[in-house]
């Protein structure tokens, strides 16, 4: 097999590539990079960089993973420019992620180029994924390739787990912090021949202490509990490629009011989950000189959530199921063309309860879609300047008939100097508003769905890097500007009624407006900074015909990183500012006094993270802090003394729930080379 046929295939089927990586002492300055075509293969030791792909993408690697206290997907993106992550609400410890101003139904999360984390598990998934199962997160801007189905609107998240064929050894990771939260993490491989690799993912957490610093009576966190475990398998011969693996996931989270009042029973926030996950990737070699394969991937999951918010119930059991059969072929250096069958399937057997009246009795409802599909895509090159790619995809819905996804990507690179990138294509989304906005159950509003239509929107993107000389080392400037028109989309209205969460779709006039601009350098050795500034305009035609501001959406952000390790690598300092800007409010209401129930807008705030590294043999201690200027918005739950009443709202959450914060941790590699 070619080195070309095993990095291909390796990036179809996420095996990832299986070249050296970073020992404990060496974490950083030891980027390595190799160019095969339109492919940039980064090692485990990069942190942060531009994909050479047509596609705009930047990889966060394990080294920018490290630079900061990431227990799990959503705390792993406290330095990226791009990726928001902000609660959803401050009862149930909700997060959701924002790239390109818009909420993250409408990013594509993916692993290892598989869907991942439909449905119910959406609200909570970003705590699904422990840290340092990581081996590298790839976030791509705008429409991406069809292969991937036509879901992804404003961009797709694809997380790269660490893999069997990695050196082999154990490694252990113990995290504690000043809200007394534990968590124990352990990773293994053995390499069972010099083709058949396993390996073993073990997380356990535990965060079952209490916290109400805003003293509103209220947890300021829900107590969580999680056990996760997941085995993987890896074979790799000559003309056969396998990955597959298993995974389970149990979570018991509790909130609410801590104490009950007087007569009045406790308002509790009970969550249970389980989740369990299989997967399997299979690659036949048919043609090693072409590039020509076929590849069948599919995962399947199962996931059911018991959740009680006050009186509201919500409790589900769904079934997602996605298959793949790939077909690409390399005609020459120039021409390659990959095209494939899909099957989605999605059920979902719900029970609920939304009225906030113990007695009523609880509702059914079921969902069911089933989306087979097939696409074609066309990849051209002209020499090393010039690559475009082209595809189109045929999907048929069980629920909306059929639909037409095209999408086009061209990068253009006169010089080392200078890239231009641009894009276009059109997504599709089929919402399942209870799972996937399960936790505003715990509002006091009453939840309203109105009749919902398939969503649709078109993505215009384009981007330039720049490579300028600065002394011995070039300033890496990237700039970008993305546009998201929707055709259809579904609101979450909390303007319209003042006690209503109205859900609907609207037809109206809604888009995002984003521009970035962030550079990159290095003034000396070990010496990494990274400045970037991001402008939002998102806005969205609500029922009154009126078109608005989306509210408790940034309107800018501006982040500066600086990494330092020292010339022997044994020291690491990194520390990340972060200025978040206002935005608007929903429509607030008057109270009973005749003040407004919370002010129109919100202010901007800042943050600062920092974290100190000790790089030894085989192991390292770190020790950092979060949200270290104990900024925090004051009084996120509103009517937190009257949980039972109409007025009482934890959605309204826009900047910190919680003060700054104190950590400590360990990482010890065993055999690990």
């Amino acid at each position: 097999m070619t080195f070309k046929m095993d990095i291909r295939l390796m990036i179809l089927l996420g095996l990832g590539a299986a070249g050296p990586t970073a020992s404990a002492a060496e974490p950083a300055d030891t980027t390595t990079t190799t160019q095969l075509d339109d492919f940039v293969i980064v090692s485990d030791a990069a942190t942060r960089r531009k994909m050479g792909g047509v596609t705009n993408t930047e990889r966060i690697g394990q080294v920018e993973l490290c630079r900061a206290a990431c227990c799990n997907l959503g705390e792993s993106f406290s330095t990226s420019p791009s990726v928001d992550v902000n609660y959803s609400d401050a009862a149930t410890g909700a997060k959701q992620i924002k790239l390109l101003g818009l909420p993250g139904t409408y990013v594509q999360l993916l692993t290892e180029n598989m869907p991942a984390f439909r449905g119910a598990a959406s609200p909570y998934a970003l705590r699904y994924v422990p840290g340092t199962w990581m081996k590298s997160i790839q976030v791509s801007k705008g429409v991406a390739s069809v292969k991937n189905g036509y879901e992804a609107m404003t961009g797709q998240i694809d997380i790269e787990y660490l893999k069997p064929q990695d050196p082999q050894g154990v490694s252990l990771n113990a995290y504690f912090d000043s809200n007394l939260k534990l968590e124990l993490n352990a990773d293994g491989n053995w390499h069972i021949t010099d083709k058949l690799n396993t390996e073993v993912l073990a997380h356990f957490e535990n965060g079952w202490e209490t916290h109400d610093s805003n003293k509103d009576g209220f947890y300021d966190m829900p107590r969580l509990r999680q056990y996760n475990f997941q085995n993987r398998w890896n074979y790799l011969g000559h003309r056969y490629i396998f990955h597959g693996g298993l995974t389970w996931l149990k979570e018991n989270a509790r909130g609410g009011q801590m104490h009950a009042k007087g007569d009045v029973p406790r308002f509790r926030i009970d969550m249970d989950a389980d989740r369990y996950e299989a997967y399997m990737k299979h690659a036949f070699i048919l043609n090693h000189e072409h590039n020509t394969n076929i590849a069948l991937m599919a995962n399947g999951a199962m996931h059911r959530l018991d959740a009680g918010y006050g009186h509201n119930f919500y409790g589900v059991n769904e079934k997602n199921v996605y298959a793949q059969l790939l077909f690409e072929h390399d005609f020459n250096e120039r021409h390659n063309l990959a095209t494939g069958l899909s099957l989605n399937y999605d059920y979902l057997s719900q029970l609920y309860r939304t009225d906030h009246t113990e007695a009523s009795p609880k509702l059914s409802r079921r969902e069911r879609e089933t989306t087979p599909g097939a696409y074609a895509q066309y990849t051209f090159k002209l020499d090393s300047k010039l690559t475009a790619m082209a595809g189109i995809r045929y999907d048929h819905s069980s629920i909306y008939g059929s639909f037409f996804t095209p999408r086009f990507h061209v990068k253009y690179a006169p010089s080392h100097i200078i890239s231009l990138r641009a894009s276009a294509g059109k997504g599709y989304r089929t919402v399942h508003p209870l799972a996937e906005h399960n936790n505003l159950l715990a509002s006091g509003r009453q939840f309203v769905i109105n009749g919902l239509d398939q969503e649709k929107a078109w993505n215009f993107g384009i981007s330039s890097a720049i490579n300028i000389p600065a002394g011995n080392k070039d300033i890496k400037l990237n700039l970008e500007y993305y546009y998201t028109r929707f055709g259809s989309q579904t609101l979450v209205d909390y303007d319209s009624n003042p006690w209503e969460i109205a859900v609907y779709s609207t037809s109206g006039k809604s888009y995002s407006h984003t521009f970035q601009i962030d550079a990159s350098y290095t003034p000396f050795r070990g010496f990494d900074l990274t400045a970037a500034y991001r402008y939002n305009d998102v806005k969205a035609t609500y029922a009154d015909g009126r078109l608005r501001e989306k509210p408790l959406t940034n309107r800018y952000k501006a982040l500066l990183t600086m990494s330092y390790s020292t010339p022997l690598k044994l020291w690491q300092f990194d520390l990340t500012c972060q200025l978040n800007g206002g935005g608007r409010m929903p429509d607030p209401y008057t109270t009973a006094d005749g003040q407004p129930s919370w002010p129109s807008r919100f202010p901007a705030y800042f943050q600062l993270n920092a974290q100190i590294t000790r790089w030894f043999r085989n192991f390292s201690i770190y020790v950092g802090g979060e949200n270290l200027t104990n900024f925090r918005q004051k009084n996120p739950i509103i009517a937190a003394d009257a949980p039972w009443s109409p007025a009482f709202e934890p959605t309204m959450v826009w900047g910190p729930v919680h003060g700054a914060m104190a950590y400590i941790g360990i990482r010890y590699d065993f055999g690990k080379k």
